[in-house]
């Protein structure tokens, strides 16, 4: 593979699994260094074991949706990294109940993991941006930021507030060299959703293969939005 990234240091959070696992292996591929996070020890370090041998990559615990956790996770990544060129905000989670029978810490811990935690990452990742010089965010955000589904309103919410936040983000920040997009995937074969295995449904390495487009793009264009559906999807 083509190691365009040689010399990059990149963070993915919910890097061990599903998405996030398919988007550091391609970052390792194309010669990054990368951080990763997830929520438990063992499936951190289940990851760093299976990966090692691809690439420079490190890892530790944290729930994006705790700000001081995220505060302690970047100070680590400092300490491995020493500087941060990509941020990849990948850790997500639903809750999907009608709204009669959701409860307040399904909300919260959705709205907290999807969107706060968002923001955690991204203000963490703007001041390490600044002393590089610019940067490159990317929010994996979900077609359900746009098109609400019943039993979908806590998921709904954080991913509509997510696509807000991303656009919010890169207008503020564009003219200080950083660059904001944000995929939003249709029915992904991962375990977050049922049905993981559908061979209908878009492949992990799929959306793995768009945040390389993106990170290949020359520094004058900006792609800020891709919608990803599956071509045939079930009937």
């Amino acid at each position: 593979m083509d190691r365009f990234l040689e010399g990059k240091k990149a963070i993915v959070t919910g890097g061990t699994r599903g998405i996030g696992r398919a988007i550091t292996e391609s970052l390792l591929d194309c010669g990054a260094a990368v951080a990763i996070c997830g929520t438990s020890r063992q499936t951190v370090d289940t990851a760093l074991r299976q990966l090692s041998d691809r690439g420079e990559i490190y890892g530790d615990v944290a729930d994006v949706s705790n700000a001081s956790a995220v505060s302690r996770f970047f100070e680590f990544c400092d300490q491995k990294l020493h500087r941060l060129d990509v941020l990849v905000n990948n850790a997500g989670l639903g809750k999907f109940r009608n709204v009669a029978d959701l409860t307040v810490e399904d909300w919260r811990q959705t709205v907290e993991t999807n969107l706060h935690g968002v923001f955690y990452c991204s203000k963490e990742a703007l001041l390490r941006f600044k002393t590089a010089g610019g940067g490159y965010a990317i929010n994996i955000s979900s077609l359900a930021g746009k098109n609400p589904f019943a039993g979908g309103a806590a998921y709904n919410a954080s991913k509509f507030g997510l696509n807000g936040f991303s656009e919010a983000m890169m207008l503020d920040h564009r003219y200080d060299n950083v660059r904001v997009s944000y995929i939003m995937p249709g029915s992904v074969s991962t375990e977050f959703g049922s049905g993981g295995g559908a061979d209908w449904k878009i492949q992990s390495s799929d959306i793995a293969d768009i945040v390389l487009m993106l990170l290949r793009m020359p520094a004058r264009t900006l792609v800020s939005r891709v919608e990803v559906r599956p071509s045939r999807p079930k009937r």
